[in-house]
């Protein structure tokens, strides 16, 4: 059974930064995008960032684009999001996704093209 576990959310003031991580156990093998994904009250959920398998190919909403970097490290399942530069419009529940890709370097933006989801990790930004 896949387990996705978000960590690192919390309380910043604008302009700062946090790491969120991302533990992933059950995975058969590495061959999983993984994507990150927020959702703010009375929003829709929206992606954030994904990246391939591998890690070579990757994926930002422009909103999040020269602030957020997303990383992972396939030896420990797990990938991680650099958040700077925080706005308070970042505030919002982070999801962590995955979906196998059977070792395709595709990168997934839409949450509707994951399988398997996190319970999320809440990122507060005080202006």
């Amino acid at each position: 059974q896949v387990q996705l576990v978000e960590s690192g959310g919390g309380l910043v003031q604008a302009g700062g930064s946090l790491r969120l991580s991302c533990a992933a156990s059950g995975l058969t093998s590495s061959s999983y995008s993984m994507g990150w994904f927020r959702q703010a009250p009375g929003k829709e959920r929206e992606s954030v960032a994904a990246i391939s398998w591998s890690g070579s190919m990757s994926y930002y909403a422009d909103s999040v684009k020269g602030r957020f970097t997303i990383s992972r490290d396939n030896a420990t399942n797990t990938v991680h999001l650099q958040l700077n530069s925080l706005k308070p419009e970042d505030t919002a529940v982070y999801y962590c996704a995955a979906r196998q890709t059977y070792y395709s370097e595709t990168v997934y933006s839409s949450h509707r093209q994951y399988n398997y989801w996190g319970q999320g990790t809440q990122v507060t930004v005080s202006s």
